[in-house]
């Protein structure tokens, strides 16, 4: 082959096809489409951001309204009280703190050992969180038995901000109340 047929000029501009090609023709993307998908990533993840944001909202309000925190306390008798056949009955009452962080409906309150028995009224009591409400009760003992479990596990059915009624135990101390005192008076008369 002689030289000059293999000299290439680098110079030349043809629009010519150079020839089969055996690889994928790259193009280039457009201003307007890549704008367009940068656009849309950046709304999906502004979204799915919001979205977990949300879903943890819903998530801590979800537990905040279920949880049940309470505190109670015997807060005093109604007067007087009945000794019958060595079993002394009196109506009391019971402070409840809501320690919370929602309302609470207080629906049953109950406790029994071999001695002690203590039943609500079956009354109702709304109370806001870091509120009081006094629940009527009954406290029936037995004259001359020493008190079976102190603190008394007393059983509360609380219905919950989600709707959810939820049982709750909490320690009431009888010893040193005004109900062991008034049990005391009741069962020393007879």
């Amino acid at each position: 082959m002689p030289a000059e047929d293999a000299v290439i000029d680098l110079d030349a501009h043809r629009n010519e096809p150079v020839g089969p090609t055996t690889g994928r023709v790259r193009r280039t993307a457009r201003p307007g489409a890549v704008l367009g998908l940068v656009a849309a990533f950046a709304a999906g993840v502004m979204l799915g951001g919001w979205g977990v944001d949300r879903s943890r909202e819903a998530r801590a309000r979800q537990e905040r309204d279920a949880t049940v925190a309470l505190v109670a306390v015997p807060a005093g008798t109604g007067g007087g009280g009945v000794n019958s056949g060595g079993r002394a009955r009196i109506e009391g009452s019971l402070a409840v703190v809501n320690a919370g962080p929602a309302p609470i409906t207080v629906r049953s309150v109950q406790a029994e050992t071999p001695t002690v028995l203590v039943r609500d009224l079956g009354r109702t009591r709304l109370i806001r969180p870091g509120g009081t409400g006094w629940i009527d009760v009954v406290v029936l003992f037995q004259c001359g038995e020493p008190f079976a479990a102190e603190p008394l596990s007393v059983r509360f059915a609380v219905q919950t901000a989600d709707g959810q009624v939820r049982e709750a135990r909490y320690p009431v101390a009888i010893v040193g109340s005004t109900w062991l005192d008034m049990l005391s008076v009741i069962c020393g008369s007879r």
